[in-house]
């Protein structure tokens, strides 16, 4: 059999290995359209590589794949975050699992896992093609591809994997939907919020730990940290919610309020308590030197004057309209957002090939016989922590596995 898998990233490279480890009698062609293979796995995890996570932290899928768990659920069971440690390690790659849960390689280098993608591709006699950007798909017997770079040369081939990444534009992947497979429009996930001209940019660099954001006026929210940026807002709890809430900001242009929680502490009853008990223990300290749930010296001053409560005033001053004051602005301070930056080089989208068009238990094409597809060019994706990669290698694994039981 000669198999072609079009895509040389995550998804692309664990599925041809996984391939000629199973069946070594198959050829195996990757091509990819750039002229640097593993591109997106280089810069993952800020250059370290967030390989998968403990899953220690997940009670229910939906929380870390906002798009595509009902399908995981069911291939973790063939290919898991377990799996994927045994595999690494199996391959000279000693991992770690750090306090957030999200593993990596012990040396901290990506390169550790580019260069065993790539000593494992030629030892197994995996042929790597790159600057070939596929311009055709044809099916009689057999799959015939062309390419953009040589239009008169068609390759033939008995199997065709799909592992391109997301992709910007529906239009790149007009040629999967001419083939008969549902096309979810891709929007981006995983970025941050501008916040333009409002006065939390000055306090750039404050790490709020323990705090929920949600989008106004709905029930998508998300815990975590969250770092104040010159441009607005970052961290895990803004990227987790861009990802929750990705198709909806984008029909909304990114133009949208949220709605900030400082101290991760959703009954208003229990934190007004809390802020009385504060005022009889302190009736005659300064509300600006009494510092609620330890909140950063520079954010409670800049809330107080955000509630129009003096700095100078006390405690035991403040009474019941007082108190209501900074109960709200630690609970549901609002802040409008008008526009979205990135996220380091990490481009995720939330959309593709719709799972509709997919055999959950093959990643195979119920449209198109042979044809397999595999990591993000599904309508697969997750909060960052590993989550993406894992999908890319649960999928790349399921793929691998019935090309070669035909």
């Amino acid at each position: 059999m000669n198999i072609a898998i079009i895509g040389g990233g995550a998804a692309g490279f664990f599925l041809a290995i996984n391939l000629k480890q199973l069946s070594p009698n198959i050829n195996v062609t990757i091509f990819e359209k750039n002229t640097n293979v593993l591109a997106k796995v280089l810069v993952s995890g800020g250059g370290r590589c967030n390989l998968t996570n403990s899953f220690a932290g997940i009670d229910s899928l939906h929380q870390a794949y906002p798009r595509g768990d009902k399908l995981l659920k069911r291939a973790f069971r063939v290919f898991s975050h377990l799996d994927t440690y045994k595999w690494f390690e199996d391959k000279g790659i000693k991992l770690v699992t750090q306090e957030d849960d999200c593993v990596f390689p012990l040396s901290q280098n990506s390169n550790e896992i580019i260069e065993c993608f790539i000593r494992l591709s030629k030892e197994l006699g995996i042929s790597v093609k790159t600057s070939l950007d596929l311009s055709s798909i044809t099916f009689e017997e057999k799959y015939a591809l062309t390419f953009n770079q040589d239009n008169t040369r068609v390759q033939f081939f008995d199997a065709i994997a799909i592992t391109t990444g997301g992709s910007p534009k529906a239009e790149g992947l007009n040629y999967l939907e001419a083939l008969g497979h549902k096309i979810v429009p891709p929007v981006p996930s995983l970025f941050t919020f501008n916040i333009p001209e409002d006065p939390i940019r000055e306090l750039m660099g404050i790490v709020a730990e323990n705090t929920i954001v949600s989008l106004q006026g709905t029930n998508i929210k998300a815990s975590g940290a969250l770092l104040i940026t010159h441009w607005g807002m970052s961290g895990p709890a803004i990227l987790k919610l861009s990802s929750y809430g990705a198709r909806l900001v984008n029909d909304k242009q990114y133009r949208f309020n949220i709605l900030v929680n400082w101290v991760n502490e959703v009954n208003c009853d229990i934190l007004t308590d809390y802020l009385n008990s504060i005022a009889c223990k302190n009736p005659n300290m300064k509300v600006s030197n009494v510092r609620p749930y330890d909140i950063s010296s520079r954010l409670w001053l800049f809330l107080l004057n955000k509630a129009e409560i003096p700095l100078d005033r006390k405690w035991g001053e403040l009474g019941k309209k007082g108190i209501n004051k900074i109960m709200n602005r630690l609970s549901n301070d609002e802040y409008s957002v008008h526009g979205k930056g990135s996220f380091r080089d990490e481009f995720v989208t939330s959309g593709g090939v719709s799972l509709e068009s997919i055999n959950f238990n093959t990643m195979e094409s119920k449209s198109c016989k042979n044809l397999y597809f595999a990591g993000e060019v599904l309508d697969i994706d997750a909060i960052t922590g590993g989550f993406n990669l894992q999908a890319a290698w649960t999928t790349a694994y399921i793929a691998a596995k019935a090309i070669t039981q035909q």
